[in-house]
């Protein structure tokens, strides 16, 4: 069998008798890295709200201080560890450096006696995912053909997102054994954590694959960054819109409580939002390959408006459960299509830069995002943030209808690949 010119050492041949490229190594191990860090991470995210605002008794407005914080460090330090990876041509230290980093962080915080000291732990948490993130989906790309690459990104998002399922589900299993223990339950969920993250750093010191490539002059990687083109930016518009209003996941996981469920159940509802999640996001990145990513994260935005509208506008049991639901849905549309978008614009040597451009663009709008949220909570109405993230996921869908039509969607690519017949 003949290997196309265009494929990598780190990507494996088409697969002739179905005309598709299949998944290679790489991709494979570095979804099952995070499986296992999203276990440990997810197990943590219906735990921290309450944590924070019940066990610290901090407030809802500090609990958004942090989220903002946190997640607008994630973002804004990926650019420069974009830079750096793509600049020395390495891959794989980023990778373990950020996964571990992130590992120590999250078990330590069950150790916490007051916010600032969460705060603390979830900006180092976020600086290992900072620093990690770029490189990966760099090197997911790079490890598949490009006809391939919403398939690609679409199991990496499918099997991140299984850990992400599994893990509210594990916090569910477990706080049921510690319900006596109070808020030293909580605590011990925190240290837990660490053994998920152990595993996924293993998965990738051990299986994964990542061959040091041609590192770029400053020189040569500022003439690549400036060759992105209109399109890149214009994304990068759109999704800023998007972010404004994108608070973080805490909301509507207290909203959820609000509406009567226990912490448990809250566990359960989070679980149920991941599996679908999962189950979605690799048919909806084979589908992307064959019609384009921009009708998909269209529609995206326009799910995640109706998600929020409908937790702005129907706070019961069963509501909270459909705006879950259709986050799902939101998400699988739109998580694995960014990405593999990102990477179609832009040329190959540069990507991780790109990607580290990308997240600080959504980290500037993250931090007002929650920020912002929980303000409205505390001083308009619990509401408020969902009617916010609700126009502004509506806004930046007219958006990108307007400043990156679908008609243009392969005309637009770096590298087009082959479209083949159905």
């Amino acid at each position: 069998m003949n290997v196309p010119a265009e494929l990598t050492p780190l990507q494996d041949p088409p697969d002739a008798s179905r005309g598709r490229a299949p998944l290679s190594r790489n991709v494979v191990a570095l979804g099952l890295t995070s499986l296992f860090t999203d276990v440990s991470t997810e197990m943590l995210v219906p735990v921290l709200p309450l944590f924070v605002t019940a066990t610290l008794h901090a407030s809802v407005a500090s609990l958004g201080f942090i989220e903002g914080i946190a997640e607008c460090t994630a973002s804004v330090l990926r650019l420069g560890a974009g830079w750096l990876s793509d600049r020395s041509g390495h891959r794989k230290p980023f990778l373990i450096f950020g996964y571990g980093l992130s590992g120590v962080a999250k078990a330590v915080m069950g150790l916490a006696a007051t916010w600032p000291v969460v705060l603390g732990l979830r900006f180092t948490d976020r600086i290992g995912k900072a620093l990690r993130n770029p490189p990966r989906d760099a090197l997911i790309a790079e490890s598949t053909s490009d006809a391939g690459r919403g398939r690609a990104f679409g199991l990496h998002r499918a099997l991140d997102t299984l850990g992400a399922a599994i893990g509210p589900l594990l916090a569910w299993w477990l706080l049921g054994r510690w319900h006596t223990l109070g808020a030293a339950g909580y605590r011990r969920l925190f240290l837990v954590s660490a053994i998920p993250a152990a595993i996924a750093v293993a998965i990738l010191i051990f299986v994964v694959r990542a061959p040091r490539r041609a590192p770029l002059t400053a020189r040569a990687l500022r003439a690549r960054a400036g060759s992105y083109g209109a399109p890149f930016r214009r994304f990068l518009m759109v999704d800023a819109i998007f972010q404004l209003g994108n608070s973080s996941m805490a909301f509507l996981l207290l909203r959820t409580q609000a509406a009567g469920w226990s912490a448990g159940q809250v566990a359960l509802v989070y679980f149920g939002y991941n599996l679908l999640y999962a189950a979605l996001a690799l048919p909806f990145g084979g589908w992307s390959d064959r019609i384009g990513r921009r009708p998909l994260l269209v529609g995206a935005y326009l799910v995640y408006a109706c998600s929020y509208a409908v937790a702005a506008g129907w706070a019961t049991r069963a509501g909270v459960v459909l705006a879950f639901a259709l986050l799902a849905v939101h998400s699988a549309l739109i998580e694995g299509q960014g990405r593999s978008l990102v990477a179609d614009l832009v040329p190959a040597d540069a990507r991780a830069t790109a990607y580290g451009v990308q997240a600080t663009v959504v980290g500037l709008a993250l931090l007002p995002a929650s920020i912002i949220a929980g303000e409205l909570w505390d001083h308009v109405a619990p509401a408020a943030p969902f009617v916010l993230g609700s126009a502004l996921a509506a806004i930046a869908a007219l958006a990108m209808l307007f400043l990156l039509p679908m008609h243009r969607e392969f005309e637009d690519r770096h590298e087009v690949p082959i479209r083949t017949s159905r």
